[in-house]
């Protein structure tokens, strides 16, 4: 009688635990995933004279347009302090959907809170995320996120190539104006570091870590045509789980030296790993070390780096990732022959760079840029039709071709993701064309 009992009170506690577990899942798992982003930069040299376009904002506007990837119903804002001098005050914030120029469409305007305040202090040398909000945003949409700064600022930590036109109002707070009145505009992102939305489990984002080629030099200004934007157009109308692609170029980035933003290899962690759910990385970067060091005034003599630098640069990189479960994709160095800053020495470098990211084994994939972009018949140059006329930045039609080659590259490991991050590798295996 009493082992009957016992087992009547074992079942029931059985079924009281299965019960409390069902109720305690929740329907769908979800978490954040970035759906833009652009790496913070220092402010220029003189950006603190007080006659510097630079020099930051005092009771004014900005409205800043930015293109999403994958869409969401549920999204939040960061904002980066990285490189001020001080804290900077965000007296106010909105996010909407995008209208025309400095317009917003009706009805999508959100004020933005941090921790249910309107307003927020960023401190000196940090980031800061906005509480999430309600906003049904498509796939491929344009934001428009609008901060006043209700104090001087003093130089910001901007994003200095944003190739998007920034509106710039008189003195005030707009940021809930239907459509903004701007005095001026600028083309680069200020404080304005990323865009996350809250997705199904199943869904994770792609970093492209670069220098002004991914971020998009030489682009037509607001047609989102960097090679980014073309993979992530391409990924979207793919079947399967989206995938997002976050947008870390740096104009005059290099792998070993700060120039224009820190180097790539000290910004790994925040631009990279810092990111939510990134599962693959796409690393294109090493044309300017070669190249700045030969710039004609010399400024940059001092910072040549061999061949050899840069494969270790680029190895640290793909071992880091790969220590955080990331698949690791090498670009090669597009051409440059007829650049200004092209010299035999430097195509020499290039060459042997680009022989390792090909056969070294280092990466998982190979994104052979060099091949899709260059003129067979003059392999150190640009294919003219690609060419934007520097010989250094592709066109329009040069970022197409390099989108749809990442896609390519991308989409036949992307279709069978298994629905959660891998687990770290010690040695991963080379696929190349």
């Amino acid at each position: 009688m009493k082992n009957r009992l016992r087992t009547i009170c074992f079942l029931f506690t059985l079924a009281l635990a299965a019960q409390f577990t069902v109720a305690q899942k929740p329907k769908t798992a979800q978490h954040w995933v970035g759906t833009w982003a652009a790496s913070p930069q220092m402010p220029p040299d003189d950006a603190a004279s007080p006659n510097s376009p630079d020099a930051g904002f005092n009771n004014q506007t900005i409205r800043m347009i930015v293109r999403v990837s994958i869409g969401g119903q549920e999204l939040r804002v960061r904002f980066s302090n990285a490189f001020g001098s001080a804290a900077v005050r965000l007296g106010a914030a909105h996010v909407a959907l995008a209208g025309k120029g400095a317009a917003i469409l009706p009805g999508t305007d959100r004020a933005l809170t941090f921790n249910g305040q309107k307003s927020f202090t960023i401190p000196q040398g940090a980031m800061v995320l906005s509480d999430s909000v309600h906003l049904d945003v498509p796939p491929l949409a344009s934001l428009a996120v609008s901060v006043f700064l209700p104090t001087a600022t003093g130089p910001a930590t901007w994003h200095a190539l944003g190739k998007q036109t920034t509106f710039i109002s008189a003195p005030g707070d707009f940021t809930s104006s239907a459509d903004m009145p701007a005095v001026k505009t600028a083309e680069s992102w200020f404080w304005l570091s990323g865009v996350d939305v809250l997705a199904s489990e199943r869904i994770s984002a792609i970093v492209t870590l670069g220098d002004s080629i991914t971020d998009g030099a030489a682009s037509t200004l607001d047609a989102n045509h960097r090679w980014p934007d073309i993979l992530a157009e391409k990924l979207v109308s793919r079947r399967g789980p989206p995938l997002a692609v976050l947008n870390e170029g740096i104009s005059g980035n290099r792998l070993l030296h700060d120039v224009a933003g820190p180097n790539a290899l000290a910004r790994f962690d925040r631009d990279v790993l810092a990111q939510d759910d990134v599962r693959y990385l796409i690393v294109l970067e090493g044309i300017n070390d070669i190249g700045w060091p030969h710039i004609p005034d010399a400024k940059y003599a001092g910072d040549a780096v061999t061949a050899e630098d840069m494969i270790a640069a680029l190895r640290q990189i793909a071992e880091r990732a790969h220590a955080h479960g990331i698949r690791v994709y090498g670009g090669t160095l597009t051409p440059f022959g007829g650049a200004f800053y092209e010299t035999p020495d430097g195509e020499a470098e290039r060459e042997a760079v680009n022989q390792w990211i090909r056969t070294s084994g280092a990466f998982d994939r190979v994104m052979d840029f060099d091949k899709v972009t260059r003129d067979p018949d003059h392999p150190e140059q640009f294919l003219p039709a690609y060419d934007s006329g520097d010989h250094l930045h592709p066109n329009d039609a040069g970022y197409e071709a390099m989108g749809r080659a990442a896609v390519q590259m991308l989409m036949p490991a992307a279709s069978a993701l298994p629905s959660h991050k891998p687990t770290p590798r010690r040695k991963m295996h080379p696929e190349t064309n």
